[in-house]
């Protein structure tokens, strides 16, 4: 099977998945592509294609405008989602988070799934939270985004990797 594996990463955390998704691929068999702009595909390559593997940070509750951009611009192909977003939060947010990316690919697509771990944050997050409780003492929902921060260190984990290029795999039959 020959895959397209497209990432938009900010930080290098969807970049760390897509480059472990592109080994699984390959050791299963399939010929994968990997492409580390969306701006960057062309038509050509998108065309050559059975399975699109679409990777990106949050933004605001969805991906970057140029993942957006590329998810919209692709008809009649296989899709699957992986993602990374700063705060863990639950299964619920990371569904959110998916059902606002798929709003990006046309009724043509076929969505094959999606999947999303924590991945950590620039140090400069963690400094605008500081400043933000320095002006609101004893603000729990501050301390709260300064607890998250703390824990995303570590993501995405092996495990998160891991569950990620399983459901990938089990997505794409390979």
């Amino acid at each position: 099977m020959k895959c397209l594996v497209v990432v938009n990463s900010k930080g290098g955390n969807t970049r760390m998945v897509a480059n472990a998704l592109v080994d699984a691929l390959e050791k299963a068999g399939s010929e994968a592509v990997f492409v580390d702009d969306p701006a960057a595909v062309d038509r050509a390559s998108v065309d050559a294609t059975e399975v699109v593997l679409a990777g990106f940070w949050t933004d605001k509750g969805d991906c970057a405008p140029e993942m957006a951009t590329f998810l919209e611009r692709l008809s009649g192909k296989r899709v699957f989602l992986f993602g990374t977003a700063g705060f863990g939060g639950s299964p619920e947010y990371f569904e959110r988070i998916l059902g606002n990316v798929r709003k990006h690919l046309s009724d043509s697509v076929e969505y094959l799934g999606g999947v999303m771990c924590q991945g950590k944050m620039g140090a400069g997050v963690r400094k605008r939270y500081e400043a933000m409780l320095a002006e609101n003492p004893g603000d729990a929902r501050i301390q709260a985004m300064i607890d998250n921060f703390d824990a995303a260190l570590a993501h995405p984990t092996e495990e998160d990797v891991a569950r990620i290029t399983a459901a990938a795999q089990r997505a794409l039959g390979v």
